[in-house]
């Protein structure tokens, strides 16, 4: 009885260290990626809420107006609402594709691709669903001067005084019918290139860094691609204050009417297509190898413990 009890104790202790290191290593996957990319996502973000057409010299010239008037960390503003947001995003979407896979009894072997690609999907459903908040918050304090919220704290109060509790949800449907393509794609085109990788080489080890960040940035290209324009409904639903887009349709009406397919629906997607793949690249390989390195540690660790 003892011997079950301990073995029970045992098998508990190791679940909660994978889900403590895949927490861990998504935070650290998260943060890294969206802070080395913050200035082109703000930049993205403002051309995508305007009717403004994009453009390569626009982009620069807005990067420049920004570092002259307000100077360089002002290419970061809104980061730390990212960060806030980004840090439990990325930690819950990536421990929920390791549980979906379970749960969804996922082939490791890739006999089972429809799974594969539906378990994406939940953990970004799952991890979006519960820090939506804070990304609207953080569009927020990307497309506004400083002097309109100057912290995360003043957004949300102030946001919750003058529009409501509800407008924290904004844009919410939307969001989520983009992510079920973009997270199934990116994390099924990830996972497919690395066993094939796997495969060819004949070992389960992990890719060289180099293999996990160009996966990563194919997975993130063919991700971003495919669920864009709601991206970019997404984004006008949330920093609409003055209640232009009341509806997805609505949006959808307004922004071909203005500006067209070509130039609304897929306003700075060039940028997405620089961004988006290093963003993924760089979460994708952080991601593996630091649970790797946690794994290790945490091996190793018990191992001595045991010998002592």
């Amino acid at each position: 009885m003892a011997t079950k009890q301990k073995g029970a104790a045992e098998d508990k202790l190791t679940n909660t260290n994978v889900v403590l290191t895949t927490l861990c290593a998504g935070a650290i996957a998260g943060a890294l990626a969206k802070t080395t990319i913050a200035p082109l996502d703000r930049t993205k973000i403002n051309f995508q809420i305007r009717q403004e057409p994009y453009s390569a010299k626009r982009a620069l010239n807005f990067l420049r107006v920004t570092f002259k008037n307000e100077g360089f960390l002002a290419l970061w503003r809104g980061n730390s609402a990212t960060m806030a947001r980004i840090v439990p995003y990325a930690a819950i979407q990536f421990t929920a594709h390791e549980h979906w896979k379970k749960i969804l009894h996922v082939d490791p072997t890739g006999k089972t691709k429809g799974k594969q690609f539906l378990s994406g999907s939940l953990a970004g459903i799952t991890s979006q669903t519960i820090t939506y908040p804070l990304d609207l918050a953080r569009a927020r304090m990307a497309v506004t001067q400083k002097n309109a919220y100057s912290t995360l704290r003043q957004v949300f109060i102030k946001t919750y005084k003058e529009e409501g509790l509800l407008t924290f949800y904004r844009g919410y449907i939307p969001t989520i019918i983009g992510v079920i393509p973009y997270a199934g794609v990116s994390f099924f085109t990830y996972e497919t290139l690395k066993r094939l990788y796997q495969e060819r080489l004949d070992s389960s080890s992990l890719p060289h860094p180099i293999a996990s960040l160009g996966f990563g940035a194919v997975a993130g290209m063919l991700g971003q691609s495919s669920s864009y324009p709601l991206d970019i409904v997404r984004r006008r639903m949330q920093t609409d204050t003055f209640k232009q887009y009341n509806s997805i349709l609505e949006t959808l009406r307004v922004i071909y009417k203005y500006e067209g397919v070509k130039g609304g629906f897929f306003k700075g997607l060039s940028m997405n297509w620089i961004k988006g793949p290093i963003a993924v690249g760089i979460s994708f390989a952080t991601y593996d190898h630091t649970k790797g390195m946690i794994e290790t540690i945490v091996t190793d660790i018990k191992q001595i413990k045991w010998n002592y």
